[in-house]
């Protein structure tokens, strides 16, 4: 077995002349192979030379969201390079009716259908085989990021790269592996973002960025193999604020392509358009990444759970139940036209974003329901212009390909649908609240569903698994935010819940917590997940003054490791170390 002997965990390390690397975990089979000494100078590079940007990043958001918390909101950057927050950049070549992105690659003309999901090695399979055009294998929202999950999840995608991956299921027996035919999903990744770290992993004494490290591992394993296949390194971005962290990220593209001798323009990224300050900033954003730019994507879960998290202060924009935050609400229909129309005059891809529903099983009446209603969904995107969908499970590929297929008969709609509509979208448009009637907007009901939602999704990523089905929904991180978010909000607005008048206090959301908790652990029993925990840091980010930036980063604290708990997969006897 490749699990550490009892003895204490190994330390990697390797240094350069300006570069120190440390990885501060065990070295399982997985993390010899993958990490490298030299796939770790590459990391360091990318960490060493771009790390101070990304903090002085991370501050300008922190900087921000003082000025949202004191009233602020965000303004389309004017053509004289003005800005109500203060920011000046000129901005002649971003108005520029003549530059477009980088043409698309010849094997993503067609991108109607895309399945995400984590990058565990049946997974990754089933995503491939799935019949989607597209797998986005994600290193973010539906992966928690423990060691094991990282360094197994490069080994996985290494070997899909190479074309080597397979599985069996050891309850069974049954194999996974790729088509023979070849007929598989092109594959996609996504790192994390540029707030997360990778605390595992020192560059220099310092905790290197998650999104580095995810990017820089895959990069540097994958990059000449997929180009010997005819396809090429292709990402998702999470997470992003404004332009200049597109700029930040067009940088590492261009000093990792340089790096390992591939001409430029090689990688290829679609920008998850999920911050409401980045709607503001859409063009710019596509001009920052133009020549490796795929285009941007309605992240829209994400989307909401930004809309609460930057306007949490301002009392004419507290958020209704979930349930009402629907894509037919004005600030989300005003987003998609904008969205089509900014990607489609620039020549690039408007993709459609992620229904939640996920098919019922043992209950045909509710299963068709569902379906309706992604159909729906689906149908909504490609008559607004889109250009492909996201699907959260295999079951759906078909069902949102039927609809793209009836509507859709090229294979993008780039020249066909130019979106002209969202040309008239206006600042207030982006953050317009649906008007729901008294009594139903926030309810008792809203707000013990969100209670569990968030405390449900927090145990399942303190055990290692980053997207979970409940209540005929996939969960993952960003539809967790959207509850801690508003309930929060909801806290600090003294909101009382319009269907029995009482007040939405942090002692009644603390009540709410202690009961789901005690339905999932109770009293004298044996702990056999991480509920009791899962509950102390909800009650704790659901009821404090400050509301926290993000759900991953306070647990993340304890998902942090130095003993090996992952499955090995293959068990292949590598030595574990280097």
């Amino acid at each position: 077995s490749c699990k550490p002997r009892h003895q204490p965990p190994a330390t990697m390390e390797v240094r350069s002349s300006s570069v120190q690397v440390e990885v501060h975990a065990p070295i399982c089979a997985a993390a010899a192979e993958m990490l490298t000494p030299d796939a770790l100078r590459f990391v360091g590079f990318l960490c060493h030379k771009f790390e101070d940007r990304r903090r002085a990043l991370l501050a300008a958001r922190a900087s921000r969201s003082m000025e949202f918390d004191s009233g602020g909101q965000p303004h389309f950057i004017t053509h004289d390079g003005r800005l109500a927050d203060s920011r000046r950049e000129p901005q002649s070549h971003y108005d520029s009716p003549t530059w477009k992105c980088a043409p698309v690659p010849a094997d993503l003309q067609d991108r109607r259908v895309e399945i995400t999901g984590p990058v565990d090695r049946k997974m990754v399979i089933n995503g491939l085989n799935s019949g989607a055009n597209v797998y986005m294998a994600d290193f973010e929202d539906s992966t928690s990021p423990t060691w094991s999950n990282l360094t197994e999840g490069q080994r996985n995608l290494r070997d899909a790269v190479r074309g080597t991956i397979t599985y069996t299921n050891p309850k069974n027996g049954k194999v996974y592996a790729p088509k023979k035919d070849g007929d598989t999903a092109v594959l996609f990744v996504r790192p994390r973002g540029w707030h997360l770290d990778e605390s595992h992993v020192t560059v220099n004494g310092k905790v290197a960025s998650g999104a580095l490290f995810d990017f820089g591992l895959y990069f540097y394993h994958n990059v000449h193999n997929l180009i010997r296949k005819g396809t090429g390194p292709y990402f998702y971005i999470p997470k992003l604020e404004g332009y200049l962290e597109a700029r930040l990220w067009n940088d590492v593209f261009v000093a990792a392509q340089h790096y390992l001798g591939v001409p430029l323009g090689t990688i290829r990224a679609t920008v998850l358009l999920e911050t409401i300050t980045a709607a503001f900033e859409m063009e710019e954003i596509l001009y920052e990444l133009k020549d490796h730019s795929l285009g941007l994507n309605c992240g829209r879960w994400d989307y909401l759970f930004s809309y609460i998290k930057k306007f949490k202060t301002h009392h004419d924009k507290i958020a209704p139940d979930r349930s009402h935050l629907t894509m037919t609400t004005p600030l989300m229909e005003a987003y998609v036209k904008r969205l089509i129309y900014v990607c489609h005059k620039r020549g690039t891809f408007a993709m459609g974003g992620m229904s939640a529903a996920i098919p019922v099983k043992n209950d045909p009446a509710a299963n068709a329901a569902k379906m309706r209603e992604i159909e729906e969904d689906k149908r909504r995107e490609v008559l607004a212009g889109h250009d492909g969908t996201w699907v959260a499970h295999p079951a759906l590929v078909q069902v949102a390909r039927r609809v793209f297929d009836e509507h859709m008969r090229t294979p993008n709609q780039i020249e066909s649908n130019p979106g002209l509509v969202g040309a008239n979208v206006t600042e207030s448009d982006l953050l317009r609240l649906p008007d729901i009637p008294k009594g139903d907007a926030i309810t008792s009901a809203g707000l013990r569903k969100g209670v569990a939602i968030v405390l449900a999704y927090t145990e399942a990523w303190l055990r290692g698994v980053g997207c979970i089905p409940l209540n005929g929904a996939m969960e993952d991180a960003a539809t967790a935010e959207i509850s801690r978010a508003q309930i929060w909000q909801w806290k600090f607005h003294g909101i009382h819940t319009q269907d029995d008048g009482m007040p939405i206090t942090a002692q009644r959301i603390a009540e709410l917590v202690h009961e789901e908790t005690t339905k999932k652990c109770p009293h004298g029993a044996k702990d056999t997940g991480k509920w009791r925990l899962a509950g102390r840091l909800v009650e704790d980010m659901l009821t404090k003054n400050k509301l926290d930036d993000f759900l991953t980063t306070v647990c993340y604290p304890h998902i942090l490791t130095t003993v090996y708990e992952g499955a090995i997969i293959p068990d292949d006897e590598v030595q574990a170390r280097l």
